[in-house]
């Protein structure tokens, strides 16, 4: 059978095909791996117990259930949910927006397709546009979202070293450079697979530079504040007409919802809606439904803060505690974890490919994510990235030590 160039682009070999496939196989696999792998969050009682009797006011109350079950929101997204968003986000942080200025969508990948093609790519006039990363290694999901081959710019971080064990990414603005084939500039914070936080200062600097180029800044917000607040820093959310700012319920504890939130101009907001009714109708109710009241009374954030956040602290602390007990003597980093609910681990010297590693690990029953993956638009050589891996903490406490434990049996065979 033959295949279109765009039947060709999205059946061949990825990252995040790669990433999903291992995750389900280990899924049914049950106990016999360790899924230290994926981007499946954490199962937190509280907060299970507060989406669990949400149903069941869905279930009880006369015609809600089955209005969700039977009817189309319309393209745009559920219209309370949106209503609540706009609320919380005009009243707790004086964003001046309405309605036309959010979409939801089925889950932030969707969201992130919409954009990177509705910006980048063939132009109607002129040569192809392009989406540029100012900080790599970024979100493995974002490497194979665009329709035309060569979508990515992206730039190498300066690393500082922190103490024995941990080191840190920040934006090398010295060699960054915002050219006439940039559409856009991306970034996701905290960051999907370092745990990294833009300090403020590299995010002002960021949004300075959209705005002199006349592009927009799309921050990835799906682990921030204030939902689902997985970020270990006190950091106000930042939203301008220029910035184009992505949320999820995933992370919240959701992620079978699919439920994806754009927040921009109404332009943007207006492209979104018109992509979701061509190519999907609209998107899915579940995830409003069960949110929307959270939203509306500002329950989302106080669960965010008091029991989403501290849950993924304690868990960092203890894994953490583990891999330098593990890993004693083992020329390894960790960058510093500011959020998420990953270690992004850095084995300077190994003797072995990250990828190399990933297929032993695998074979041992563990599942990380070989560091290769996450720089899209890197075409260079550069060491760095196939020394390093990223492993999730969110699981339960026999699963993350037991598989930290064969990751630094597997290193030590290593170097």
């Amino acid at each position: 059978m033959k295949l279109s160039k765009f039947g060709n682009k999205f059946t061949q070999e990825s990252g995040i095909l790669t990433l999903m496939d291992d995750l389900g196989e280990a899924l049914a696999a049950g106990e016999r791996m360790s899924m230290l792998g994926g981007g499946n969050p954490a199962r937190i009682p509280e907060v299970e117990a507060v989406f669990t009797e949400r149903m069941r006011e869905m279930l009880s109350e006369s015609g809600e259930f089955q209005q969700l079950i039977g009817n189309y929101d319309m393209p745009q997204g559920n219209r309370e949910l949106i209503t609540a968003l706009v609320g919380l986000f005009r009243e707790r942080y004086g964003w001046d927006l309405g309605r036309q200025n959010i979409a939801l969508t089925n889950g932030s990948q969707p969201s992130f397709f919409w954009l990177f093609n509705l910006l980048a790519g063939e132009q109607e006039t002129g040569p192809s546009k392009k989406i540029l990363l100012p900080l790599t290694p970024e979100y493995i999901g974002y490497t194979d979202l665009g329709l035309v081959h060569d979508f990515f710019l992206s730039n190498r971080p300066e690393i500082e070293l922190l103490g024995d064990d941990l080191f840190k990414y920040h934006v090398d603005f010295d060699s960054l450079e915002v050219t006439k084939e940039v559409a856009a500039i991306c970034v996701s914070r905290p960051t999907n697979p370092t745990s990294n936080v833009l300090t403020e200062g590299e995010l002002g600097r960021l949004n300075t530079l959209a705005l002199e180029n006349d592009v927009p800044l799309i921050i990835d917000n799906a682990y921030g504040t204030p939902f689902p607040n997985i970020i270990f820093a006190d950091v106000e959310p930042i939203w301008n007409e220029n910035i184009i700012l992505t949320m999820s319920l995933s992370k919240l504890g959701l992620p079978g919802a699919r439920t994806g939130i754009v927040v921009a101009r109404e332009e943007i907001v207006s492209a979104i809606a018109g992509f979701n009714a061509i190519i999907s109708l609209a998107p899915g109710s579940l995830g409003a439904y069960l949110a929307r009241e959270l939203v509306a009374s500002g329950e989302i954030i106080d669960m965010s803060r008091k029991l989403i956040r501290p849950f993924y602290e304690r868990k960092c602390a203890q894994a953490l505690e583990w891999i330098r007990e593990s890993m004693a003597g083992l020329h390894y980093r960790v960058h510093k974890p500011e959020g998420t609910f990953f270690f992004w681990m850095w084995l300077e010297g190994m003797r072995l490919t990250s990828h190399e590693l990933y297929e032993r690990l695998k074979n041992r029953g563990v599942l990380v994510v070989p560091g290769h993956y996450f720089f899209a638009g890197h075409d260079r050589d550069w060491r760095h990235k196939h020394e390093c891996i990223r492993v999730n903490y969110s699981q339960d406490e026999e699963t993350v030590r037991k598989g930290i434990e064969i990751i630094a049996e597997e290193v030590r065979k290593a170097f």
